[in-house]
Order: C-alpha cells, then sequence, then structure tokens
C-alpha cells in the first residue's frame, strides 16, 4: 500500500497539469481576439494621429502599417507570436507552480508524514510486530496521535509478553507434571501428550500429534475409555494395567469431555496416573498386617490352650503343669521378642530417627555380638572365629551395629547345621570398612536373594519358626546399615552357605 503522501502528491501533480491545461486552453481561445483588437485599436491609435498631424496615407501605405503594427510578417504574411507577452505567462506560471509545490511539501511533512508513519506502525502491529514505533517527536495535534498509537504498542507488546509467559509457564507445568495428559480434539485427532505420558507408553510425539486416537499406537483399554466417554459424553475413571517400557504399570486413568461454552464438543481430556507404587505399598500392607496377624497368633493360641488345659484341671499333674508353663514361657518370649522388634523397627523407619555416631572400634563390637549369641553357639555346638584388625575403626552408633551383627549371627546360626563353623572377617576398603559373615548352611536360592529384607520374609519358615525368630531380623539390618550411610549384600549357594557382607564408612580418627 502506498503512503498518503506519495497519493498525495500524485493528486496535486494532476491537479495542477488539469489546471494549467485549463488556462493554456482559455488562453489559446481569447488571446487571438484580444491581439486583433489591441492591433485594431493601436492602428486608429497610429491613423488618428497621422491625420491630427496633417499626413494623409494612401491605402496600400495605410495597410502596410496596420500589418507592422499587427505584427504580420512582410515576406511569410504571417503573424508574429507575442514573445514577450508568453515569456511573462511562463514565468509567473512557474513561480506559481514552485511556490505551490514547496507549500505542499512543508504541508503534508507537517500533517501526512505523521499519519503515513502511524499508518505504517498500525500495519506492523496487525502482522504481529508489537515492537514497531511511530518516531516523531514534533509538537501539535499530529504528536497525540502518534503518542496514542506508541501507547497501544506498548501495550500490545507487555499483552504479549504476558501471554508468552503464560503459555511457557502452561507449558512448563504441563510437561512436568507427574501425570500423564493426553488432549483429543474435536475432530478425534490427538493434539498435544505430555512428557510424563509419552515416557510412560515408549512413545515418540511425532508418532501421536495430528492422528486419530483410534490410529495411533495407544493402549487397547485407553481407546475403550476414550470411546465410552465420547458415545456417553460423562466422565470416567478406570484402573488398568498399562506396558511401560519392559515393565508393566497400574494406571489410574480419568477422561472426560470438554464442553465449550455454549454447549460445543471441544474434545476429551485423559489424565493418567501411575499408582504401581501406591498399589504395591497396599500390597506390603496388607502382607505386613496378615503376617502380624498371623505371627502373633501362634504365640497366643499357644499361650491360651495350655493355660486353659491348666485351668481345667491339669495343674494339679506337678509333672504336666510344669511343662505347661515352659510352653507358656517360652511362647510369651516369643511373643515379647516380636512386639520389640516391631516397635524397635517403627523406631527406626520412623521420620527424624537419628543416630548417635562416633568412632568405634570393629572389634569390640564384633566381641559383644558374640558374647550374646555365645548360648546359642554352644547349643548347637558351633564354633565362631574373627578375623579383624584391630585398628580398624567406623563411625556407627555402637549399640546400634552391635544389634546389626547380633542378627546376623542369630540368623547364621539358625540356618547352619548343628557342629559347623561360622566365621567373621573385616577389613578396609578405600574409605570403608567391609565385614563379612560366612555361615555353612541351607543357602538361599538365587530367586529369593531379592526379598531377603523384606519384614516377615522367610526362606524356610518351619526352620525360622523353630529357632523362635521373628521374621524382622534382616529388616532391621538393612535399615540400620542404610542408615549409617552403608549397604548390605548377599552371596549365597544352595546347599554350601550364605555370605552376608557389611560396608560401613571408615572412622575419621582411628585408634580409640
Amino acid at each position: 500500500m502506498k503512503p498518503l503522501r506519495k497519493k498525495l502528491l500524485v493528486s496535486f501533480l494532476l491537479i495542477m497539469c488539469l489546471t494549467l491545461a485549463g488556462v493554456l486552453f482559455v488562453l489559446a481561445q481569447l488571446l487571438p481576439v484580444y491581439l486583433s483588437h489591441e492591433d485594431e485599436r493601436a492602428a486608429g491609435e497610429v491613423s488618428g494621429l497621422l491625420q491630427d498631424k496633417g499626413i494623409i496615407l494612401d491605402e496600400p501605405t495605410r495597410n502596410e502599417l496596420e500589418e507592422r503594427i499587427a505584427g504580420i510578417d512582410a515576406e511569410t504574411g504571417k503573424k508574429q507570436l507575442p514573445i514577450g507577452f508568453l515569456s511573462t505567462l511562463l514565468i509567473t506560471f512557474s513561480a506559481a507552480f514552485i511556490v505551490s509545490a514547496v507549500l505542499y511539501f512543508r504541508l503534508t511533512d507537517r500533517y501526512v508524514h505523521p499519519i503515513d508513519l502511524v499508518t505504517g506502525t498500525a500495519l506492523e502491529l496487525a502482522k504481529g510486530n508489537y515492537r514497531a514505533r511511530a518516531e516523531w517527536s514534533a509538537p501539535g495535534m499530529q504528536s497525540a496521535l502518534v503518542t496514542a498509537v506508541n501507547a497501544l504498542a506498548r501495550n500490545l507488546q507487555d499483552m504479549e509478553a504476558l501471554r508468552e509467559t503464560e503459555a511457557e509457564r502452561l507449558e512448563t507445568l504441563i510437561g512436568h507434571m507427574g501425570s500423564g495428559l493426553l488432549m483429543i480434539g474435536h475432530n478425534s485427532e490427538i493434539a498435544m501428550a505430555n512428557s510424563f505420558f509419552l515416557n510412560q507408553l515408549n512413545l515418540e510425539e511425532h508418532a501421536l500429534i495430528g492422528k486419530s486416537y483410534k490410529a495411533a499406537a495407544l493402549p487397547s483399554g485407553l481407546i475403550r475409555l476414550i470411546d465410552a466417554v465420547q458415545i456417553e459424553e460423562k466422565p470416567r475413571t478406570e484402573q488398568m494395567d498399562i506396558e511401560t517400557g519392559n515393565s508393566t504399570g497400574t494406571m489410574a486413568v480419568y477422561a472426560a469431555p470438554v464442553i465449550g461454552g455454549h454447549g460445543s464438543w471441544l474434545g476429551i481430556v485423559v489424565v493418567m496416573h501411575d499408582i504401581t507404587e501406591l498399589i504395591r505399598l497396599e500390597r506390603v500392607r496388607k502382607d505386613f498386617v496378615a503376617n502380624v496377624s498371623h505371627e502373633l497368633r501362634t504365640p497366643v493360641t499357644s499361650i491360651k490352650g495350655f493355660s486353659e488345659t491348666l485351668l481345667d484341671g491339669a495343674i494339679n499333674d506337678p509333672e504336666a503343669t510344669g511343662q505347661f508353663l515352659e510352653i507358656i514361657h517360652r511362647e510369651s518370649g516369643r511373643l515379647e521378642t516380636l512386639i520389640e522388634d516391631l516397635l524397635d523397627l517403627s523406631r527406626i523407619e520412623k521420620e527424624g530417627f537419628t543416630l548417635e555416631l562416633a568412632g568405634v572400634r570393629v572389634q569390640n563390637i564384633l566381641n559383644q555380638a558374640a558374647g550374646t549369641v555365645s548360648g546359642r553357639l554352644e547349643e548347637r555346638g558351633m564354633k565362631l572365629s574373627m578375623d579383624c584388625p584391630e585398628h580398624l575403626a567406623v563411625m556407627g552408633d555402637e549399640p546400634r551395629l552391635v544389634q546389626v551383627f547380633v542378627n546376623l549371627l542369630a540368623n547364621a546360626i539358625a540356618y547352619s547345621r548343628p557342629g559347623t563353623d561360622i566365621r567373621i572377617t573385616a577389613d578396609s576398603r578405600g574409605d570403608m570398612a567391609e565385614i563379612s559373615v560366612e555361615d555353612h548352611g541351607i543357602g538361599i536360592p538365587e530367586e529369593e536373594i531379592p526379598r531377603l529384607f523384606e519384614r516377615f520374609y522367610r526362606v524356610d519358615r518351619a526352620r525360622s519358626r523353630d529357632s523362635g525368630g521373628t521374621g524382622l531380623g534382616l529388616a532391621i539390618v538393612k535399615h540400620l546399615v542404610e542408615l549409617h550411610g552403608g549397604s548390605i549384600g548377599v552371596e549365597s549357594k544352595l546347599g554350601e552357605g550364605s555370605v552376608f557382607t557389611i560396608r560401613i564408612p571408615l572412622a575419621r580418627q582411628t585408634g580409640q
């Protein structure tokens, strides 16, 4: 689009040309009449003057005089043009044109140029360039228009910046939210899928966007849910198992129609929550409650049964009474141990549980643990050997570390054959102390090792129960070792024995 200034210039030149053409046309029509009249008047004046002087001219001489006064060339017989008159006329028109042009340019520069600037700025704003400004600083009524347009441009730029910020914030929120989000347009094509959704289904964005949800590589259960929402036009929630890479996860999927303000169908939104961990924790909770109930019921049943037998008259039999009371005492001790282990594990797992760390010698810890289980070793005819450097020290809570090794030794005694040996070796590896407890017991099947540190999990339930174990010892060991900043590992061969290895950070200063 041409600027207004150029349009006005063309209009000005056209008007000037038309005006000049009109004036020339009028002059061309009137000039001969005017010149003829002037010639006759001049000839008459000359003839009269000559008559007054008493000079009488004959007819040929008079005609020649009139022709000369009229400017007729004697040789050609044609009237000569009034050069002086025409020159004056040309100079006058030229001067008028120059003055008009100067005035035009002055006026357009003052009044039209700002309008061109405003028009150009408005066009740039219409294209989306909100940084455009009309550069005009001269005073006058035009400055108000320029200022208003510039203010509008600034407002639009601020609104655009705010919109971009909000869009970026929304995109970041959707992209990093902990749930999958899928948007389906009114034409059943997928409009948007966030990164969580793509990662959970192991899909690429280009494989979904712009495609119909039925043609996309979505799980069949999810497609059925979307179909149901599209037909019923009501929100629905379902729990479904979806393959996520190499594993299967449990998802809570919510799908709802998106209805516009006037009831128009805009599409469907699908939100997918990964509840795999919640399902696992719920299963662990149920297993824990079931295991605790079972472990509590066994000693309670024994205590109740033998006490009822005594009340029914067996108390009169001294031999039976002694035997029954021994069983009741043993089962009550087992019940007490179970409750203590449960409370201990609860305290360890509680948030805010802290250890009293200090530099402690490993040999002292092992000696205390060995003393605690010495009675059980004698009962089963087993021997314990230790190979530990005297100076080896770790940063730890001494009572808790003693508890760790008591549980490991008790576990080794319970699952080892009578008369076998248990060996403890300790040494430093870098900035960690490595302590191993090796037994020659029944061993652990390889597929059972990952579950070995779960609460109440037993490889051999009958043997563990007969030995008085609660099934919580290794769970307590694992938690305590990790609280020390260490780790525990297991190596085992079925029928040959097991080696439990603990790694704990060394003390900053040894020689305690």
